[in-house]
């Protein structure tokens, strides 16, 4: 655990929407995160929570319209750019959300639940010292030409780590993408 990271600012959100339109194909998106994290300063972003929310073709569209019999929906936010959907214990992955929708139009989250939060106390969360974070969703079974949007909301902060959680923190991170 990390326990030399002082707080630079309170908890602030960044967000970003992902729109799925092809079906059973991943769709991509990223989260710059250039002006929050800093090598020369050991600057960090926390991550305390990650929030998803879920509509159809526009805002006051539900999902569930957009999605056509047995339909599958998956997001992944990530700190390093994988290329598509990884497995749980990929180190890479901050955080996950899966919907299944059956026939009967009963949903399901208990495969993936979230929100992902990782604690309240200062010391807790995620932190991230790479420049990005990159979003990828896959849905199966879109009903004609409708989409699905999922907007990714990540409650974080601002840190700077000791040196050495810095670069273990880093270390770390270039371990992952090997």
């Amino acid at each position: 655990m990390i326990r030399m990271a002082t707080k630079k600012t309170a908890v602030f959100t960044l967000s970003e929407r992902l729109t799925m339109t092809a079906d059973a194909t991943e769709t991509f998106a990223t989260i710059d995160l250039g002006s929050y994290v800093d090598v020369g300063d050991r600057q960090a972003l926390q991550v305390h929570s990650v929030e998803y929310i879920f509509q159809g073709t526009s805002p006051t569209e539900s999902f569930e319209n957009a999605m056509a019999g047995d339909s599958f929906m998956q997001i992944q936010l990530t700190d390093l750019n994988r290329g598509g959907l990884v497995f749980a214990n990929d180190r890479a992955l901050v955080s996950s959300a899966a919907i299944y929708k059956s026939t009967a139009a009963t949903f399901e989250i208990n495969m993936d639940q979230y929100p992902d939060n990782f604690g309240k106390g200062s010391d807790d969360g995620r932190y991230v010292v790479n420049d990005q974070l990159y979003i990828t969703g896959y849905a199966e079974n879109l009903g004609g030409v409708n989409q699905i949007n999922a907007t990714i909301r990540v409650n974080c902060s601002i840190v700077t780590l000791s040196a050495k959680d810095f670069m273990a923190i880093a270390i770390q991170s270039t371990a992952a993408d090997n």
